[in-house]
């Protein structure tokens, strides 16, 4: 029986118009088609009515409005509500997918075990090429794949929200997406729902296999105001406030297991081979070098405020249980004290 995926593509801003279109029609020209594609809409009724009166005449398109709070978390719990395939996927407005993207999320579907299928996140940057002092190690700062994920389709502990896809029986499973705990549109770069989320759903199903299949590929544009330090420092700031939060809520054994790894392996090799490419003549080897060791001190600093935060009752977030064709009440204990927090960055 052949797998009928939904896509999810949620949606904030206007400014981003031929962005979403170029998302929308990446996915209706899947060599695998999806079942139908949800535009959901984050309170903006300007956009809602633009969108609604492009795709009104366009077959397996729905716009909807996000019917929680404002955020990324809440759109996505919309679009699962109303969603009707047996497997959900995401899509970041800002992305294209290539033509076997949904192909080779259905193929990893085909063990009952595996709940969550990632795939590859490719930068498109806006100057055309990747800033000399930006180390690969950190491109989940601009919400793609970054260095140090192994290749090929391997087990991991969480997937990246901008490109996944969930078997919708997860969500009955886990609850949806947590609200409070990542973007909002353009406030502070948070992140780590997903990574939260992936963690409460292997504790409810134990037995879950979660997946990232790097043939899945899409590639997510990355605007010149994301290609400089000043974004650099903010997002790396930010990713370790919403650890911290992830690591409250699940405790720091889980929610830090992934990190231990890229801090104490992956980052240290990506220093070496920036000082190396600095003795040899390469440019950019120090900048890489010194926004590596920048980013580790500045996500050490979020993780360290977050922590503190956290433990003085100062952050919530709350889970939602995701039913019929709405987003159920939030009836959902509200999280935020005595367990733990993980995110973007953290994948393997």
């Amino acid at each position: 029986m052949s797998t009928e995926i939904s896509v999810v593509v949620c949606v904030y801003t206007e400014d981003r118009w031929e962005d979403i279109l170029a998302a929308v029609s990446s996915v209706g020209a899947q060599s695998l088609p999806a079942l139908e594609t949800l535009l959901v809409v984050d309170h903006n009724a300007t956009l809602l009515e633009r969108l609604a009166g492009e795709y009104k005449e366009t077959e397996g398109v729905r716009v909807l409005a996000n019917a929680g709070p404002r955020g990324l978390s809440a759109g996505r719990n919309t679009g699962i509500a109303a969603s009707r395939g047996s497997v959900v996927a995401f899509l970041d407005d800002d992305a294209v997918a290539e033509r076997d993207w949904l192909r080779h999320f259905a193929a990893g579907f085909e063990d009952p075990r595996v709940l969550a299928v990632g795939g590859r996140t490719m930068p498109l940057w806006e100057s055309k090429r990747r800033p000399v002092w930006f180390p690969e190690e950190f491109d989940w700062v601009v919400g793609c794949t970054y260095k140090g994920l192994p290749p090929g389709r391997v087990r991991v502990r969480n997937v990246l929200g901008g490109n996944a896809a969930f078997r919708r029986s997860a969500f009955d499973v886990a609850g949806g997406f947590a609200t409070g705990i990542g973007r909002d549109g353009d406030r502070r770069p948070l992140g780590c729902e997903e990574t939260e989320f992936c963690i409460r759903l292997t504790r409810a199903a134990p037995d879950a296999v979660l997946l990232i299949d790097d043939r899945a590929v899409i590639h997510h544009r990355v605007p010149a105001a994301r290609e400089r330090f000043r974004y650099f420092r903010s997002r790396t700031y930010a990713e370790g406030l919403s650890k911290a939060l992830v690591a409250r809520s699940v405790g720091a054994a889980k929610g830090l297991e992934s990190e231990r790894r890229y801090t104490t392996r992956v980052l240290p090799a990506g220093v070496g081979r920036g000082l190396r490419d600095t003795v040899l003549g390469r440019p950019g080897g120090a900048g890489r070098a010194g926004a590596i060791v920048a980013g580790v001190l500045t996500a050490a600093g979020g993780y360290a405020l977050g922590a503190l935060r956290a433990r003085r009752g100062g952050t919530t977030f709350r889970v939602v249980e995701i039913a019929g064709d709405a987003v159920a009440a939030e009836g959902a204990a509200e999280r935020g004290g005595g367990q733990g927090a993980a995110g973007e960055g953290a994948a393997a």
